[in-house]
């Protein structure tokens, strides 16, 4: 529903369809944004000048997929896909056939994780000695979502895994993990983690630690913080951080806090679909790719084998 409300409140697009494996939700999106509806396949086949696919995770391949056989260009949420082969395919046939596949990996468009970028490119944090970042959700999601979201690492920690590779420019070449059970007895059921630590060694040598939870009551939080020679940053951190210092004196944040990923990264959101748009027009380069996607899930199935194994992996081992 965001997606859709967000291209359609776009000038440039005359109109939006929707479409959905179930017809009263597509209906009444349509309805809220004043465009149309129709099954998934009429959809596809309506005379769209470009897809935004925001289904269930593991739907995503086939919908690309599809919407490729149509000759659409296309946004996708992340992942490209959960298996290794079908996106290492995916990726294949975008590459050679040229076609646009914008992968949403939203925090790329976020000012704050921008900014960073803009003063580590620039030289201002001197050498960059460590990063550490963490995710924790609000609210763990349902149970009937845990066995499709493809665990963790997959789900939660892809969007660390693929903006390490962006701030930094460079690869990961080696990851050591860990995984927990703590209070969430869905998570074991389906044979993951509602508790992890990853330690990220970069080709550079740049350490990067990711910790990350599926419940943290105070509320929504995802910072990375940046430490080099000559300055250390944060993304992250401002009035509405769920996170207190118990020193005396200190504030604590006006709040109130971010409760999801939608309130937190809005407008990353909204300036991902704008970047998709002009992309389609042609009038920009594709700042999100595939590949991007692909490389993010080595990282993620390379803290899988670690927690497996119980031993540091290299990216060399993974594909």
């Amino acid at each position: 529903m965001f997606h859709a409300t967000a291209l359609a409140e776009d000038p440039r697009v005359e109109g939006v369809v929707v479409g959905d494996v179930d017809a009263k939700r597509a209906a009444a999106v349509a309805q809220r944004i004043g465009g149309e509806s129709g099954s998934i396949e009429e959809v596809i086949g309506s005379g769209l000048d470009a897809a935004t696919i925001a289904a269930t995770t593991s739907a995503h391949a086939d919908l690309i997929k599809v919407c490729l056989d149509a000759g659409l260009p296309v946004f996708c949420e992340k992942p490209v896909a959960l298996d290794y082969e079908e996106t290492v395919e995916i990726v294949n046939r975008v590459e050679s056939s040229g076609a646009i596949l914008q992968v949403g990996f939203m925090r790329r468009f976020d000012a704050g994780y921008r900014e960073a970028k803009r003063l580590i490119e620039a030289g201002a944090l001197g050498t960059v000695y460590s990063m550490h970042m963490l995710g924790h959700d609000h609210e763990p999601p349902p149970e009937e979502y845990v066995p499709q979201s493809g665990g963790i690492f997959r789900d939660l920690h892809i969007h660390e895994f693929d903006v390490l590779r962006w701030l930094m420019g460079n690869e990961a070449e080696e990851v050591f993990a860990q995984g927990s059970v703590r209070k969430f007895d869905m998570f074991a059921r389906h044979g993951d983690f509602d508790t992890s630590a990853i330690i990220v060694r970069m080709k550079d040598g740049v350490l990067v630690v990711i910790t990350g939870s599926r419940h943290d009551p105070a509320g929504y939080d995802i910072r990375a913080e940046i430490f080099g020679s000559d300055d250390s940053i944060c993304v992250g951190l401002d009035g509405r951080t769920p996170l207190r210092s118990v020193e005396p004196g200190v504030k604590s944040p006006e709040g109130p806090p971010y409760p999801g990923f939608l309130e937190r990264f809005e407008q990353a959101y909204r300036d991902e679909l704008i970047h998709f748009l002009d992309l389609v027009e042609g009038r920009t380069e594709n700042l999100c790719t595939a590949r991007d996607s692909l490389e993010a899930l080595r990282i993620a199935m390379a803290a899988e084998v670690s927690v497996a194994e119980r031993r540091p992996v290299s990216l060399e081992e993974i594909g």
